[in-house]
Protein backbone atom coordinates (compact mmCIF):
# COMPACT_ATOMS: atom_id res chain seq x y z
CA UNK A 1 0.00 0.00 0.00
CA UNK A 2 3.03 2.51 0.69
CA UNK A 3 4.51 1.61 -2.84
CA UNK A 4 1.78 2.35 -4.24
CA UNK A 5 1.32 5.87 -2.67
CA UNK A 6 4.76 6.87 -2.91
CA UNK A 7 4.24 6.04 -6.73
CA UNK A 8 1.17 8.25 -6.77
CA UNK A 9 2.82 11.23 -5.11
CA UNK A 10 5.99 10.53 -7.37
CA UNK A 11 4.05 10.66 -10.43
CA UNK A 12 1.75 13.45 -9.49
CA UNK A 13 4.75 15.68 -8.46
CA UNK A 14 6.22 14.71 -11.76
CA UNK A 15 3.36 15.83 -13.67
CA UNK A 16 3.56 19.66 -11.35
CA UNK A 17 7.03 19.74 -12.14
CA UNK A 18 6.33 20.04 -16.02
CA UNK A 19 3.51 21.86 -15.70
CA UNK A 20 5.76 24.88 -13.30
CA UNK A 21 8.58 25.27 -15.89
CA UNK A 22 8.60 28.98 -17.04
CA UNK A 23 6.84 29.80 -19.99
CA UNK A 24 8.74 31.25 -23.26
CA UNK A 25 7.73 34.96 -24.25
CA UNK A 26 4.97 34.02 -27.09
CA UNK A 27 4.07 35.60 -30.30
CA UNK A 28 0.64 36.38 -29.40
CA UNK A 29 -0.80 36.67 -33.30
CA UNK A 30 -1.79 39.69 -35.45
CA UNK A 31 0.64 42.14 -37.89
CA UNK A 32 4.22 41.49 -37.45
CA UNK A 33 4.54 45.06 -37.67
CA UNK A 34 2.58 45.76 -34.26
CA UNK A 35 4.22 42.73 -32.75
CA UNK A 36 7.60 44.77 -33.46
CA UNK A 37 5.94 47.85 -32.01
CA UNK A 38 4.78 45.96 -28.66
CA UNK A 39 8.23 44.37 -27.80
CA UNK A 40 9.67 48.03 -29.09
CA UNK A 41 7.16 49.27 -26.06
CA UNK A 42 7.50 46.72 -23.77
CA UNK A 43 11.38 47.18 -23.28
CA UNK A 44 10.51 50.57 -22.14
CA UNK A 45 8.38 49.49 -19.37
CA UNK A 46 9.17 48.00 -16.02
CA UNK A 47 7.55 44.06 -14.95
CA UNK A 48 5.65 45.31 -11.85
CA UNK A 49 6.18 41.93 -10.60
CA UNK A 50 9.50 41.03 -11.49
CA UNK A 51 10.54 44.40 -10.68
CA UNK A 52 14.46 43.20 -12.46
CA UNK A 53 12.96 43.15 -15.69
CA UNK A 54 11.24 45.16 -18.75
CA UNK A 55 7.53 43.64 -20.17
CA UNK A 56 9.68 42.21 -22.54
CA UNK A 57 11.85 39.84 -20.56
CA UNK A 58 9.75 39.10 -18.29
CA UNK A 59 7.59 35.57 -18.41
CA UNK A 60 5.84 36.64 -15.83
CA UNK A 61 1.24 36.55 -16.13
CA UNK A 62 1.14 39.86 -15.30
CA UNK A 63 4.02 40.51 -17.94
CA UNK A 64 1.97 38.25 -20.96
CA UNK A 65 -1.23 40.26 -19.61
CA UNK A 66 0.30 43.64 -19.98
CA UNK A 67 2.17 42.45 -23.31
CA UNK A 68 -1.85 41.52 -24.83
CA UNK A 69 -3.21 44.96 -23.09
CA UNK A 70 -0.14 46.77 -24.92
CA UNK A 71 -1.58 44.75 -28.37
CA UNK A 72 -4.91 45.67 -28.12
CA UNK A 73 -4.22 49.38 -27.62
CA UNK A 74 -1.84 49.83 -30.55
CA UNK A 75 -4.48 47.37 -32.79
CA UNK A 76 -7.30 50.19 -31.91
CA UNK A 77 -5.30 52.67 -33.40
CA UNK A 78 -3.07 54.22 -30.34
CA UNK A 79 0.37 55.31 -31.20
CA UNK A 80 3.80 54.33 -28.56
CA UNK A 81 4.03 56.97 -27.04
CA UNK A 82 -0.04 57.40 -26.12
CA UNK A 83 0.22 53.81 -24.81
CA UNK A 84 3.28 54.43 -22.75
CA UNK A 85 1.04 57.85 -21.60
CA UNK A 86 -1.61 55.52 -20.57
CA UNK A 87 0.83 53.25 -18.39
CA UNK A 88 2.37 56.46 -17.04
CA UNK A 89 -0.64 57.52 -16.12
CA UNK A 90 -2.15 53.93 -14.89
CA UNK A 91 1.11 52.38 -12.72
CA UNK A 92 3.33 56.41 -12.30
CA UNK A 93 6.45 57.23 -13.29
CA UNK A 94 8.23 53.52 -11.52
CA UNK A 95 6.69 51.75 -14.54
CA UNK A 96 9.22 53.36 -17.07
CA UNK A 97 12.49 51.51 -17.19
CA UNK A 98 13.80 55.42 -17.92
CA UNK A 99 11.83 57.76 -15.89
CA UNK A 100 11.80 61.41 -16.71
CA UNK A 101 13.88 63.99 -14.63
CA UNK A 102 11.43 66.17 -12.90
CA UNK A 103 11.30 67.50 -9.14
CA UNK A 104 9.27 64.14 -8.29
CA UNK A 105 12.34 62.06 -9.79
CA UNK A 106 15.35 64.35 -8.56
CA UNK A 107 16.38 61.90 -5.80
CA UNK A 108 15.99 58.83 -8.04
CA UNK A 109 18.58 60.83 -10.35
CA UNK A 110 20.78 62.60 -8.28
CA UNK A 111 20.81 60.61 -4.83
CA UNK A 112 23.26 58.05 -5.65
CA UNK A 113 25.95 60.82 -5.84
CA UNK A 114 24.78 62.88 -3.49
CA UNK A 115 25.39 60.05 -0.99
CA UNK A 116 28.47 59.44 -2.32
CA UNK A 117 29.21 63.34 -2.03
CA UNK A 118 28.65 62.72 1.74
CA UNK A 119 30.57 59.36 2.60
CA UNK A 120 33.75 61.83 0.47
CA UNK A 121 33.24 64.33 2.82
CA UNK A 122 32.70 62.06 6.41
CA UNK A 123 35.96 60.20 4.85
CA UNK A 124 37.82 63.05 4.54
CA UNK A 125 36.72 64.93 8.11
CA UNK A 126 37.28 61.60 9.81
CA UNK A 127 40.81 61.79 8.67
CA UNK A 128 41.54 65.27 8.95
CA UNK A 129 40.03 65.14 12.82
CA UNK A 130 42.98 61.72 13.50
CA UNK A 131 45.82 64.08 11.89
CA UNK A 132 45.19 67.08 14.05
CA UNK A 133 44.59 65.09 16.87
CA UNK A 134 48.15 63.68 16.52
CA UNK A 135 49.52 66.86 15.66
CA UNK A 136 47.91 68.63 18.62
CA UNK A 137 49.07 65.90 21.65
CA UNK A 138 52.70 65.63 21.15
CA UNK A 139 54.74 63.42 23.64
CA UNK A 140 55.98 64.56 26.86
CA UNK A 141 59.10 63.58 28.08
CA UNK A 142 57.83 60.51 30.38
CA UNK A 143 56.35 59.11 27.70
CA UNK A 144 59.30 59.41 25.73
CA UNK A 145 61.41 57.95 28.19
CA UNK A 146 59.11 54.90 28.17
CA UNK A 147 58.87 54.80 24.92
CA UNK A 148 62.37 54.50 24.45
CA UNK A 149 62.52 51.58 27.43
CA UNK A 150 60.26 49.43 25.47
CA UNK A 151 62.31 50.01 22.41
CA UNK A 152 65.48 48.75 24.45
CA UNK A 153 63.63 46.29 25.99
CA UNK A 154 62.11 44.99 22.38
CA UNK A 155 65.89 45.19 20.75
CA UNK A 156 67.10 42.76 23.37
CA UNK A 157 64.19 40.18 23.02
CA UNK A 158 65.11 39.93 19.63
CA UNK A 159 68.79 39.46 20.47
CA UNK A 160 68.20 36.40 22.41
Amino acid sequence: MKKILVLALLCLSLQLSYQVQAKEAEYIGGDPEIHARVMGVSEELRCLVCQGQSLADSNSDFAVDMRGQIQEMMETGMNDREVVDFMVQRYGDYVRYRPPFKASTFLLWFGPFILLGVGILVLYSNVLGRRKKIEEAPLTDEEHRRAAELLKEGSGENKA
